[in-house]
């Protein structure tokens, strides 16, 4: 009997993706942090100075070079280069917003924690101002030291007198 191996073409099961060129993202987070990369390195310098580079080699090739070699015309306003970067802007705007939801996703969490923290905070503080009170007026019910010696005095005066009468 015949072993049947998993790279084998089986007939009674679908054969899935096809298609190996597609990268996979074995994670919603690699590939949330693959559009944030992208949202960040769109808006550097860099990048504005690079693909102004190669729109200048790109406009310059195609005026100068001799027409033979041209792959896009200047008389139908570089054609292939509008499609070009009409294609990057396309697939550039919903990569923006991918981490800009992110970064609300992970907003919402930061003000969630925040909330809870002051609430423990609003919470530990009350606490702390109920036994301030509360040993305030312990201490009020405690004999002070001024009271104490006045006390010993008012004792000690009565015992005088005391010792005086009977002797």
């Amino acid at each position: 009997m015949a072993r049947i191996s998993r790279d084998d073409n089986r007939l009674d099961s679908p054969k899935g993706l096809r298609n190996n060129f597609v990268p996979r993202f074995e994670s919603r987070d690699r590939f949330g942090r693959f559009t944030e990369w992208i949202a960040r390195n769109m808006g550097t310098p860099t990048f504005l100075l690079g693909l102004t580079l190669f729109c200048v080699v790109w406009i310059g090739y195609n005026t100068i070079a001799p027409k033979e070699f041209r792959f896009d015309s200047a008389a139908l306003g570089f054609t292939a280069l509008t499609l070009i970067l009409s294609l990057q802007a396309s697939y550039a705007a919903p990569l923006i917003l991918l981490a800009q939801n992110r970064q609300d996703d992970r907003d919402r969490v930061q003000i969630e924690q925040d909330r809870q923290r002051a609430e423990r905070n609003l919470n530990d503080t009350e606490y702390l101002a109920r036994e301030i009170v509360s040993l305030r007026l312990a201490m009020k019910d405690m004999a002070s030291k001024d009271f104490i010696r006045a006390e010993l005095r008012s004792l000690l005066e009565d015992l005088d007198k005391n010792k005086d009468a009977v002797g």
